[in-house]
């Protein structure tokens, strides 16, 4: 089966939430908080275990005059194809899907924790409010509305994006289409114009939500050189387990001496 994944043009991204609301009502995820944060029209400020969607709203000064620019984008989980978070699961509550997404099983996480450091975009949470709120305690994140897609639906996220900044599809299709979107922004003066998440090469192996990007990363609060958190693990395993077998000779040679 073919990688399904986002590709979200923030170009055509007017700001309207329409994806965080649909986000919430289709997966019945809690409110967030209702109080503006004194950062522009953000009223939920990041990504968390009750946020999957985010729309940051971006006020920058111009560089030709004395205006300002918006620059919104719809943040989600990255999908990532080396996932950190799925990798340190010590229950295999969280798996990958038929559909190359990464999701949670609640009835399965324990609340440990662990995949939220592990995490390069800050990403997953465990939700708070006990169990006085859904899946209180347990790790919470996007799950590409995986009920949807085996149903054949879109993501509500997507279902809902009146501009169709949010497009959702084949990994492949949507790489190809953001090549052409990017160069046309580029043939129209956009140059600062760059795609996030785009290169199967990069330190996560490729994201399975990309993005169109009007500024560099860190504008947006994103990482501008993800990394996969376990990247080094194995090295790190073989160097303890060879420090252990050192120590262990070390030992044995200094009861192997007392004796001769």
């Amino acid at each position: 089966m073919a990688r399904m994944g986002f590709f979200t043009d923030t170009s055509v991204c007017i700001g309207c939430k329409a994806c965080e609301v649909a986000c919430k009502e289709w997966n019945g995820v809690p409110d967030d908080g209702f109080d503006l944060l004194g950062s522009s029209y953000d009223n939920t400020g990041g990504l968390g275990a009750s946020t999957w969607r985010h729309v940051a709203f971006i006020e920058q000064p111009a560089k030709a005059n004395g205006d300002f620019r918006w620059l919104m984008e719809s943040d989600v989980c990255k999908h990532c194809t080396h996932a950190a978070c799925l990798d340190v699961c010590p229950t295999g509550s969280l798996f990958r899907t038929e559909f190359g997404s990464v999701v949670v099983q609640d009835d399965i996480c324990n609340g440990c924790g662990y995949c939220v450091p592990a995490c390069p975009f800050g990403v997953i949470d465990r939700r708070s409010g006990g169990t006085a709120v859904k899946n209180g305690g347990l790790a919470q994140k996007c799950t590409l509305c995986y009920d949807r897609l085996g149903a054949g639906m879109t993501p509500a996220c997507a279902q809902t994006c009146p501009t169709e900044s949010i497009q959702f599809g084949d990994i492949d299709e949507l790489r190809a289409r953001a090549d052409a979107r990017l160069r046309e922004l580029h043939e129209s003066g956009v140059a600062e114009a760059q795609l996030y998440g785009h290169d199967p090469d990069d330190g996560i192996g490729g994201a399975g939500a990309m993005f169109l990007l009007l500024d560099e990363p860190e504008t947006y609060g994103l990482p501008p050189d993800p990394v996969v958190t376990t990247r080094d693990l194995p090295d790190m395993w073989k160097r303890a387990a060879l420090a252990a077998v050192a120590m262990a000779a070390g030992v044995l040679g200094a009861f192997a001496g007392r004796r001769g």
